[in-house]
């Protein structure tokens, strides 16, 4: 990691369609070091796709992406990635302890097998995300909370400076979400950048340094109290938005 350089995430021009249809549309934004940021907006808006493009996994139609200033594709490791819980198969026959390995393949050559140090980090990022105990269980048993805090374990363990999450707070309880929170504080503290999809607006202001507001395109991106301006959310939101007190939460269709 070049310590020197301000920007963890580099996002210039960023056009991505799907079938002729855009999905994100002149994205530019410089992501500073050691934040957590939470990436908002509508359903459909872009955000995974944007998480995607951050990875490398997509190729954009136009623009670039650059990790540490260097061409995504040059940064291979970078980056370690947390998936939303719908994308992975709950029953494969695999342990917590070796989902958290997993984190520490790309660093094994393909000749050898896990060394004493690789141990060492999964079983540390097990105790950071307080699932040490659950170790020899196998990953489908454990609740929804709990496997989103392993896949997260398995993030910390790759070593990556950078860490991009698409939804871990769906679908977990109230003591499980200050749990992920926490974790992913602590990361912060650590010295990580991190990048999350979020659909709570109530919780936004509370739980990230900074936000970006996307809806294909990007209209904000700033400190909370900047972005989550009810003018600016209204319009994003098609004015599908309810006020309870200060908190704005999208209506449901």
């Amino acid at each position: 990691m070049n310590t020197d350089y301000p920007f963890a995430v580099e996002v210039e021009h960023l056009t991505i369609s799907y079938h002729s249809k855009p999905a994100l549309l002149d994205i530019s934004v410089r992501i500073e070091r050691d934040q957590l940021v939470g990436i908002i907006g509508p359903n459909g808006a872009g955000k995974s796709t944007f998480i995607k493009a951050v990875l490398g996994f997509i190729k954009p139609d136009l623009g670039s992406v650059k990790i540490d200033g260097k061409n995504v594709q040059l940064a291979k490791g970078r980056v370690a990635y947390v998936p939303q819980r719908g994308a992975v198969d709950w029953d494969f026959p695999v342990t917590v302890r070796e989902v958290a390995l997993m984190g520490r393949y790309q660093k094994i050559p393909w000749y050898s097998s896990p060394t004493r140090e690789d141990y060492e980090a999964a079983e540390e990022a097990l105790q950071m995300v307080r699932m040490q105990e659950f170790a020899g269980r196998q990953i489908g048993e454990l609740s929804g909370g709990q496997q989103q805090r392993v896949f997260l374990a398995r993030a910390l363990a790759q070593g990556s400076d950078i860490l991009l999450l698409d939804e871990p707070f769906a679908g977990v309880d109230a003591a499980t979400e200050r749990a992920i929170l926490d974790v992913l504080e602590r990361a912060k503290n650590a010295g990580k950048t991190l990048i999350v999809v979020h659909h709570d607006l109530s919780t936004a202001a509370e739980y990230f340094d900074k936000l970006i507001l996307i809806k294909q395109r990007m209209y904000a991106y700033g400190i909370p109290e900047q972005v989550l301006n009810e003018e600016l959310l209204s319009k994003i939101y098609e004015g599908r938005l309810r006020i309870f007190g200060n908190i704005l939460q999208p209506r449901e269709r």
